[in-house]
């Protein structure tokens, strides 16, 4: 049984961004516990509300779940970016991460935007 959401290609990205915030999240010192529970709920958040909007009839709750995604994936990009401040994980694993969260932002608002004109 296929699902709406896995047809979408954000959808597919957005793991590809939880996979990469769970690699630095691996690699963060002791004492990071914090940091590691916010990505990680707020990674999760991205793909679970792009599925629920995925799973919407109306165009205007896809675009509210959508919109949720969004904001969730700007504030992953804000907790990597303290990271990368403090030097606690490694460049090129938050380049990559923050890459994925950049093509998943760009693709939410072509889909917010689709079904908000």
């Amino acid at each position: 049984m296929a699902f709406d959401h896995h047809k979408l290609d954000v959808y597919q990205r957005a793991l590809d961004a939880l996979d990469a915030c769970d690699r630095i999240t691996a690699q963060l010192p002791k004492g990071r516990a914090h940091l590691r529970d916010q990505i990680e709920r707020a990674s999760g958040s991205i793909v679970a509300n792009i599925a629920e909007g995925a799973g919407e009839l109306s165009p205007a709750e896809k675009a509210r779940f959508y919109r949720m995604a969004r904001r969730s994936a700007i504030e992953v990009v804000a907790w990597l970016e303290i990271i990368e401040r403090r030097n606690e994980a490694p460049e090129e694993a938050l380049r990559e991460a923050l890459g994925d969260l950049e093509r998943v932002v760009s693709m939410l608002v072509k889909l917010i935007r689709a079904r908000t004109h």
